[in-house]
């Protein structure tokens, strides 16, 4: 009798926490939204501003936040969810095989996107903002996923690259093959300067400091006018060639060269296999990079840093050469952001961008390189789905950002390939082992 007695008041006592858990969710909705939604500013026959009631919409979100935290109440809150567990064995199966080709389909689809897009220049573009941020995040993915350190100041390095392209090209006449790998090592200098006083600190700390060096470098830029031209920028960057044949309409463009009719989709595509080029050649060294000493102790200092002292490894070196690497991509990436726009300001290079580039590499999965791929796609896509939507948008960006990190808190792309294995045992020396074998 008393078993029955716990069995029937156990489903009561979740009912009860369930419906506590959604009236604090409802709580909270209506604390945060009461102002962002419930309320609009329109502006008035006199040109002042009055505010409009939108009750309605604001019970809409009230009762969908009732209705989830009453759902995760029942579900349980500490609970997770497999959802491969409800996959059956042939489609894994299935799916473990035709990875490789999927990949491998995936990029060959990249490779022919300018071909199958050629006359639609919005959707050129769109791939080179995700192409460019693909390489900011693999950049940072160095930084953050495999070394640990975490960095709110990202978009520094990503203005230094922009910066030292438009002047040196401006004031020197450099190409911009020339400016690019030099944006990459003024970029990586500065990451060497930001790496020192950053040495002894971690966490939070770390993050504070990452991001006031951000807002500096955006500081120094708006205020130094003799050098960046302060808040106005830098106009008329000039556009990159191929090897020396411009994109133009006139007699020596790259039109009438080869005898083709002049359209300006010829530049947009030259510079999509461009970022492209750049993003790979990111990718190709990181993987490098992840197999060599310097990226298996990059691995040791994000898992624990006392551990990867006491094991002989040089913490300095490694934190300076993490911030050196992300941050010469970072350079890289801004000096191609600069011929691309032909005009830089300080206003490209804020707070918001280093925020949305981190997001990507923690949506993705922290040092896997096909997460922030898949990420970079998804959010920058998912930006342009969503842009009729205008002040809704960024809510359910943010809505969708909360459920992966309560379903999948490691990122999209969890697993992660060892960077060294052994592909047989081998025996030990007779010197090393007592019993003479091992």
């Amino acid at each position: 009798m008393a078993i029955a007695a716990e069995t029937q008041a156990k489903p009561a006592a979740d009912i009860a926490a369930a419906l506590k858990n959604g009236l604090l969710a409802a709580l909270a909705a209506f604390g945060l939204f009461s102002l962002l939604i419930g309320l609009r500013t329109d502006q008035g026959p006199t040109g002042a501003l009055e505010l409009t009631s939108r009750a309605t919409v604001l019970g809409v979100f009230v009762v969908i936040a009732f209705v989830g935290g009453f759902a995760r109440g029942l579900i349980g809150g500490e609970r997770t969810i497999d959802l491969a567990a409800y996959v059956p064995d042939e489609i894994r199966a299935f799916a473990a095989r035709t990875g490789r080709i999927l990949g491998f389909a995936l990029l060959a689809f990249v490779f022919a996107a300018p071909i199958l897009f050629f006359h639609n220049r919005y959707l050129l573009d769109l791939g080179i903002q995700i192409l460019t941020y693909v390489m900011l995040g693999w950049g940072l993915n160095i930084v953050v996923g495999l070394a640990g350190l975490l960095d709110l100041g990202y978009v520094a390095f990503y203005a230094v690259g922009a910066y030292s392209y438009a002047l040196l090209a401006q004031n020197f006449g450099w190409s911009f093959w020339l400016c690019l790998p030099v944006a990459g090592c003024l970029a990586a200098f500065w990451g060497v300067l930001l790496g020192f006083p950053v040495l002894r600190l971690r966490g939070d700390y770390l993050a504070i400091v990452t991001l006031a060096f951000g807002e500096i470098i955006r500081l120094v830029l708006i205020n130094w006018w003799s050098l960046t031209g302060g808040p106005n920028g830098v106009a008329g960057i000039p556009r990159p060639s191929f090897f020396g044949i411009p994109f133009n309409d006139e007699e020596n463009g790259f039109a009438a060269t080869f005898g083709l009719e002049y359209t300006p989709s010829y530049r947009v595509v030259f510079l999509y296999y461009v970022i492209l080029a750049l993003a790979l050649l990111t990718n190709w060294v990181t993987l490098r990079l992840r197999r060599l000493p310097i990226g298996r102790a990059w691995e040791a200092l994000r898992e624990d840093e006392i551990a990867c002292r006491s094991l002989g490894i040089n913490t300095t070196t490694t934190k300076l050469t993490a911030f050196a690497m992300g941050a010469m991509f970072g350079g890289i990436a801004g000096s191609f952001f600069a011929t691309r726009q032909g005009f830089i300001s300080p206003e490209s290079f804020t707070f918001s961008e280093s925020a949305l580039v981190l997001a990507i590499v923690v949506l993705g999965g922290m040092g896997s390189q096909l997460g922030v791929a898949i990420a970079a796609f998804a959010m920058l896509g998912g930006f342009e789905l969503f842009r009729e939507f205008e002040q809704y948008r960024m809510l359910v960006f943010g809505a969708a950002m909360v459920l992966i990190m309560i379903w999948r808190p490691r990122g999209l792309v969890a697993t992660r390939a060892p960077s060294a294995f052994l592909n047989k045992r081998k025996a030990a020396a007779v010197t090393l082992v007592k019993e003479g074998h091992g």
